[in-house]
């Protein structure tokens, strides 16, 4: 009996052993340079940023006469920056700069065709931010300011071409930004927008035309460091 009781405790003994040497040699993996650590990017996105600076490339449709069939597709750039009162409202300032050409209005031989137009808009106004999570936002605003119009045409008549003068008109900007967070201060950013002008034209007699046409720029964003 005293021998069955012995042979029972080294079997148990033996088998304890084996099974702590096992958890051990099955832990040990886990440890060390082979083990996993979960990583947020966007763990650091608040929201609470009273600054922050855009820029993106751009483009730009626009009429560059009130009688002009053929509308001018423009490319150039779009610098934007906000200054937030609060989480929801800031002031929205934003300066574009638009170059392409456009097909012309008459036809004749001193019409030049395909000339070079540019436009360039300074505009600010209220922007407000809508829904939003860590991984994006949607923000709207409403810009308003000036447009400054310039036909290359040289030594020929805008009148030839059945252009606008070169001129400086008022000009609104109503739509808004759509935000795919990057990490807490960098964001990519696509922003369309309807774009109204109120050019005139340099015909006799003299009249103006409001112009409603697209615009949408695609780029990045930086949110500052300083808090509100």
């Amino acid at each position: 009996m005293k021998l069955s009781i012995a042979i029972a405790l080294v079997a148990f003994l033996a088998l304890s052993t084996g099974t702590c040497a096992l958890a051990q040699s099955t832990a040990s993996p886990t440890a060390g340079n082979g083990t996993y650590i979960a990583s947020d990017p966007l763990s650091g996105v608040r929201y609470n940023n009273r600054y922050d600076l855009s820029l993106g490339m751009a483009y730009d449709h626009m009429k560059a006469g009130a009688n002009v069939l053929q509308g001018a597709n423009l490319g150039g750039l779009d610098l934007s920056g906000s200054y937030w009162f609060s989480k929801h409202f800031a002031l929205e300032g934003s300066g574009r700069s638009y170059l392409g050409s456009s097909g012309a209005g008459t036809a004749g031989p001193s019409v030049v065709h395909g000339p070079y137009v540019s436009q360039y808009l300074f505009v600010a106004g209220p922007e407000w931010l809508g829904p939003h999570n860590k991984h994006g936002a949607l923000i709207a605003h409403a810009l308003f300011g000036g447009a400054y119009f310039d036909a290359h045409l040289g030594n020929v008549p805008p009148a030839t071409e059945n252009f606008y003068y070169n001129q400086v008109a008022p000009a609104a900007i109503i739509g808004g930004h759509m935000d795919l967070n990057r990490s807490a201060h960098w964001v990519f950013r696509i922003t369309p927008d309807a774009v109204m002008t109120h050019y005139t034209t340099p015909f006799t007699p003299a009249y103006s035309q409001y112009d409603v046409n697209f615009a949408i720029s695609v780029g990045v964003e930086y949110k500052f460091n300083k808090k509100r």
